[in-house]
């Protein structure tokens, strides 16, 4: 996969999810083209005031998805 983190504070955060929670994030982003959740490929991961911003295409059909992992 060509997935590409951006700045270190992001996987601090990303490295405190469980690795099983982390695989059921990257296979569950809604793609607005195929109108359901889909697995995310080549990605990036960007650290946010909000939490992490996932943004890659969908595996499925190649669209753009975006996802925001809040923080507490």
């Amino acid at each position: 996969m060509g997935n590409n983190i951006v700045d270190f504070s992001v996987i601090q955060k990303w490295n405190r999810i469980p690795a099983n929670i982390q695989q059921k994030i990257l296979e569950n982003v809604w793609c607005g083209k195929c109108l359901d959740a889909v697995e995310v490929i080549d990605y990036t991961m960007t650290n946010d005031k909000l939490g992490v911003i996932i943004e890659g295409a969908c595996k499925n059909c190649g669209g753009q998805v975006v996802r925001i992992l809040e923080e507490n």
